[in-house]
């Protein structure tokens, strides 16, 4: 008989990526807060009030995907004449 653990393990392995260079490393608040020069501060406060880039819970921790913070990014961009 296998156990539900074993085919949890399976059922996981098939769904990461066949390389490890087709996802980057997840960012820390403190990557991200010094990639997008804004105080850590307002960092946390962009995820409690659900603003800013999507965070991902990681045991306690936050961390974000690169893909994500590029997605908000563009999201965020303006097309303002610059004279």
């Amino acid at each position: 008989m296998r156990s539900s653990r074993a085919t949890g393990s399976a059922a996981a392995s098939s769904r990461t990526p066949s390389s490890s260079s087709e996802r980057r490393p997840l960012a820390s608040p403190e990557e991200l807060s010094a990639y997008l020069g804004v105080p850590l501060g307002t960092l946390y406060s962009w995820n409690h009030r659900g603003i800013g880039p999507k965070a991902t819970k990681v045991g306690r921790h936050l961390r974000y995907r690169w893909e994500e913070v590029e997605v908000w990014l563009d999201s965020r961009t303006t097309d303002h004449d610059v004279a």
